[in-house]
C-alpha cells in the first residue's frame, strides 16, 4: 500500500512539474503544492507517538541543556565513495580548519576500493575516525534513483555513532568556509533552534558559481550541507527508500523534521561552496 501511495505521489508531482515548465501551473502554486503533499507524506511515514516524544523532550533539562554548554561537542558527519583526492584536499581541510576546535569528525566510506583510508591518516588528525564499511549500500540500479539515495548507508552509520551535542554534515566535495561551525553553534543557543540553515554557493559551469539565498526552508533551497542541528534530531534517519517518492534522500529527512515542530531558524550567512 505504501509502495502504491509512493508512485502515484511521484506521478503526481511529475506531472505538475511538465505542466509547470509549459506554462499552465504557476511556480508559486507548485510550492504550495509540494508543501502539502509533503505533509501527507510525513503523516505516512512519521508515528504521532514520535511527534510526543519530541515535544516531551524537547521540554527536558537534558535536551535544553546543550544551548548553555560553552564548547560543545559539535559532530561533523562526512559520507564518501572513492573520493580520496577531494577529500582530503578540499573537504576536511575545510573542516579542520573551523575556529571552533572541539569537533568530532566521522568520516564513513561506503564501501571504498580506492586509497581514501590511507590518504585520511596521513592527515594526522586525531578528531577524524575513518570506517570503511564492508558492504556497499542496497542502492537502486536506475541512476537518478540511485543519485538520490547515495550514501544513506555511510550515513545513518555516522549517526548512529555521532556524540556531538549537535550535528552537521558535509559532502566529501564540498567546502566550509572557517567561520560556518562557530557561527552556527552561536546562532542555533542564541535561537534555542532545534535546526538552522543558511545560503550557499552552487558550483555551475566555467568556474561560475550561483548564490542560493535559501530564504525559506524549502525542497532545493536546503543541502544536506547547509544544515546544523540538535542531536535528538538524528533519530530521524535517511530513508534508503525514499527514491519511490521520486525524493532526494536529504530532503525526505528534512521535511520529516519541520513535520514534527522542530524549531527551524534560517542564518544569513553564506558558509558553503557546494560542488
Amino acid at each position: 500500500m505504501l509502495d502504491r501511495l509512493r508512485l502515484a505521489f511521484a506521478r503526481l508531482f511529475a506531472l505538475v512539474e511538465i505542466l509547470t515548465r509549459l506554462g499552465f501551473v504557476r511556480s508559486t502554486d507548485v510550492s504550495i503544492l509540494r508543501r502539502e503533499m509533503d505533509a501527507i507524506r510525513s503523516r505516512q511515514d512519521v508515528e504521532p507517538q514520535f511527534i510526543a516524544q519530541f515535544e516531551s523532550d524537547r521540554k527536558s533539562q537534558a535536551y535544553q541543556a546543550v544551548y548553555e554548554s560553552r564548547t560543545p561537542l559539535v559532530t561533523v558527519c562526512v559520507a564518501t565513495y572513492n573520493g580520496g583526492p577531494m577529500l582530503v584536499e578540499r573537504c576536511l581541510p575545510s573542516i579542520m580548519e573551523q575556529d571552533y576546535e572541539n569537533l568530532e569528525i566521522l568520516v564513513v566510506g561506503d564501501c571504498c576500493t580506492d586509497n581514501t583510508e590511507e590518504l585520511v591518516r596521513n592527515l594526522g588528525d586525531d578528531r577524524i575516525k575513518f570506517t570503511n564499511l564492508p558492504q556497499r549500500g542496497s542502492y537502486p540500479d536506475d541512476p537518478l534513483s540511485r543519485w538520490m539515495v547515495a550514501g544513506t548507508a555511510p550515513m545513518n552509520f555516522a549517526l548512529e555513532r555521532a556524540r556531538g551535542s549537535f550535528i552537521t554534515h558535509l559532502d566529501h566535495d564540498d567546502a566550509y568556509t572557517r567561520d560556518r561551525i562557530s557561527s552556527l553553534l552561536r546562532f542555533i543557543q542564541n535561537e534555542r533552534a532545534d535546526l538552522v540553515w543558511h545560503p550557499f554557493l552552487s558550483a555551475k559551469t566555467y568556474g561560475l558559481w550561483k548564490y542560493i539565498k535559501a530564504e525559506s526552508f524549502e525542497f532545493g533551497l536546503v543541502t544536506t550541507s547547509s544544515i546544523f542541528y540538535h542531536r535528538w534530531l538524528r533519530q530521524i534517519p535517511w530513508d534508503i527508500e525514499s527514491y519511490k517518492y521520486q525524493e532526494p534522500g536529504d530532503w525526505n529527512r528534512l521535511r520529516k523534521m519541520r513535520y514534527i515542530g522542530a524549531k527551524l531558524s534560517r542564518h544569513p550567512g553564506c558558509f558553503l561552496r557546494h560542488y
